[in-house]
């Protein structure tokens, strides 16, 4: 049965840990099932998967019931830190590919100033391939703006330096009425200035990157200046055009509060599990989403302040800071300490209700347990209007209320289990409740109870244990056929059948977990030691045949090692069932109940009756008896009657 305290336990772990882990829960018949199926989802390597065992499977001889692996598992932090390098190096590479610039050849240049005070050229220097610029090329620039009588030996200096900033190579003849002329453009509601400028004529002088600026400031242009652009414009200038030169800065408004959730908002998005082999099992839906307490659900991402602009003409603009939004608090949530994350205040199911954060302790399912719902497993208690089909589990923390039928299904709660119509498993279903079991009827069935059985019309042909009661308390209180086991009492109207046509056993006196565990460890221990016979048969064997042999062949060096593994685990086992066996053995001996069996009507000929280590079979119909263990004995004795315990009823459960 699954071991629900361990699925609360291992959430718990899980939210000590990184809350960003990405997690599966995966099952399988054995563990390696388990992990290879783990491997597919999270899309790793087995090798690279980390488990939480949630239940552990039975591959051993000493397993009581088969039951499957049950595991949570994550790609490990050393894989996943591998496969984060991996992917930051192949975007640095990528990043680093596309930062690198394509150089484009470029050869030197040579740019002509007119000033008032003299002539001034700038050289720049080649780019990749290009060529450098020449002497040539500084008197061809100079012709162009009708400037001569320059001589090599000034120029050859500044053109070999290259060093990209303007040098007075000589005197201008400078006539201020042919000066450049420029004004300035505000537009886009003071967001943009543009240039509009005029050649010189004969004799005029250049408009500068410093004097460009001055004017700008001077024209109400104090904010956003693109001086690389202006200092573009001294070397090639744009005339009679308008040249953009200023920019304002635009405001920026702050981004609004929002909510990160931790879950699943969209309760519409199916989740199917895929097994190892890829077959779907679509009774696998995780619609119900766990949480533990104290678990974070969702974290608020406070509104951000705006950042205010400015136009060109250095007017503040005014940003929107972001909106705030409320914390959705719903039901059985609360703030952390840092007031921005909300946490669960109880186990639960976690869902969103009219815009709210809700953890419900109770789980409502309104109609059957069905492919609709699929296989249910909730972290409180589970109340279910319709039946439980077959083919289906419900798992609960706490209690489970089924108004209908249950059929060949799987139940298992750490509470009580309360089924209206009754339980059916056609021989395959398995009922298990921490605490008492009420049905209408209980047929066909394994049950285990950690308490009490209460049946009101019968019992038959089931498997019912439990560690205190078994009473059934209706007008039709039968038990016919089964095997049942009570520490302290079975009570029915009548046991058996007419002709002993099913076979009835009632067993009182003993834990009856304890005991069925006992008989199984006692069976599976001599099929162990049987193994581990012929193991150490066939080990000693070959091991002779190594010691008289000098070249023993690697196969069998195989298999010899396989054999010695083998008896390891053998004897590690057989040394804990031993130990375990006489843990039972001396827990049942402390035992001081004695038991009894009781039938208000009748008990039909062939009921067995054991208490203790005793045993009685029926010979006779006989009437209104009591049974019970006297002097080594089990005596008929006068019917007893009930006690207070046939009137216990289920308390905590819904009224609907």
């Amino acid at each position: 049965m699954v071991n629900l305290e361990q699925i609360r336990e291992a959430m718990a772990r899980q939210l000590e840990e990184d809350q960003s882990r990405v997690f599966v829960e995966v099952t399988g018949n054995t563990l390696e099932e388990a992990l290879a199926n783990a491997g597919i989802q999270l899309n790793v390597p087995v090798r690279d998967v980390e488990y939480e065992i949630l239940q552990r499977g039975t591959n051993s001889f000493f397993a009581l019931n088969k039951k499957n692996w049950y595991l949570r598992a994550y790609q490990t932090q050393k894989s996943k830190k591998a496969a984060l390098a991996a992917q930051k190096k192949a975007a640095a590479d990528t990043t680093a590919a596309e930062a690198v610039p394509v150089i484009e050849d470029r050869n030197g240049d040579v740019f002509v100033f007119c000033a008032f005070d003299g002539v001034f050229i700038k050289v720049t220097p080649p780019v990749g391939n290009g060529s450098d610029a020449t002497v040539r090329d500084a008197m061809e620039r100079l012709r162009d703006r009708g400037l001569t009588g320059f001589a090599e030996d000034v120029l050859k200096p500044v053109v070999k330096s290259a060093a990209g900033e303007y040098v007075k190579i000589g005197p201008y003849k400078h006539n201020p009425g042919n000066d450049a002329l420029m004004s300035v453009d505000i537009t886009d509601q003071e967001m943009k200035a543009w240039l509009f400028a005029t050649p010189p004529g004969p004799g005029g002088a250049d408009l500068s990157a410093d004097m460009i600026i001055a004017f700008l400031k001077n024209n109400r242009v104090v904010a956003g200046i693109d001086e690389e652009r202006i200092r573009e414009f001294q070397d090639r200038p744009i005339y009679k055009q308008n040249y953009l030169v200023a920019e304002g800065i635009k405001p920026q408004d702050g981004a609004d509060a929002k909510i990160i959730y931790n879950f699943e908002t969209d309760r519409t998005k199916i989740r199917l599990k895929e097994s190892a082999s890829g077959k779907v099992d679509f009774k696998e839906l995780n619609l119900v989403q766990n949480v533990v307490e104290g678990q974070p659900l969702a974290q608020k991402i406070l509104a951000e302040r705006g950042k205010g602009g400015k136009t060109v003409t250095g007017k503040y603009l005014e940003a929107k800071n972001g909106k705030d939004i409320p914390m959705p608090l719903g039901k059985n949530t609360r703030l952390a300490e840092d007031d921005l994350t909300i946490v669960a205040e109880t186990n639960g199911q976690v869902l969103i209700l009219n815009n709210k954060i809700n953890v419900e302790p109770i789980l409502n399912i309104d109609g059957d347990v069905s492919l609709k719902t699929g296989n249910i497993m909730f972290l409180g208690n589970v109340y279910i209007s319709g039946n439980v089909e077959d083919g289906f589990s419900v798992k609960a923390s706490g209690n489970i209320e089924v108004k209908g039928t249950v059929g060949k299904s799987d139940l298992d709660a750490e509470g009580d289990i309360v089924v209206g119509q009754g339980i059916a498993g056609k021989g395959e279903g398995f009922v298990h409740a921490g605490k008492s079991i009420w049905s209408k009827f209980i047929e066909n069935t394994k049950v285990e109870a950690g308490e009490f059985v209460i049946v009101s019309d019968g019992i038959i042909n089931s498997q019912v244990a439990a560690n205190r009661k078994i009473l059934c308390q209706g007008k039709r209180a039968a038990i016919i056929g089964g095997i049942l086991s009570a520490a302290e009492e079975i009570h029915a109207k009548s046991l058996g059948s007419l002709g002993g046509a099913s076979e009835t056993v009632l067993n009182v006196g003993f834990d009856p977990r304890s005991k069925e565990r006992l008989d199984v460890l006692l069976a599976n221990k001599q099929a162990a030691e049987r193994e581990l016979e012929d193991v150490e048969l066939n080990f000693n064997t070959l091991l002779n045949m190594k010691k008289q042999k000098k070249d023993f062949p690697e196969e069998k060096e195989a298999i010899l090692k396989k054999y010695g593994e083998r008896q390891y685990i053998l004897k590690t086992e057989l040394e804990e069932v031993d130990l375990e066996i006489k843990q039972i053995q001396d827990y049942l001996n402390t035992l001081k109940t004695k038991g009894k069996v009781s039938a208000s009507v009748k008990v039909y000929a062939g009921v067995k009756i054991v208490i203790r280590d005793f045993t009685e079979e029926v010979r006779a119909d006989c009437k209104a008896t009591t049974f019970y263990l006297e002097n080594g004995l089990i005596r008929y004795g006068k019917y007893q009657g009930a006690d207070d315990d046939m009137k216990r009823v289920p308390s905590g459960y819904t009224a609907a």
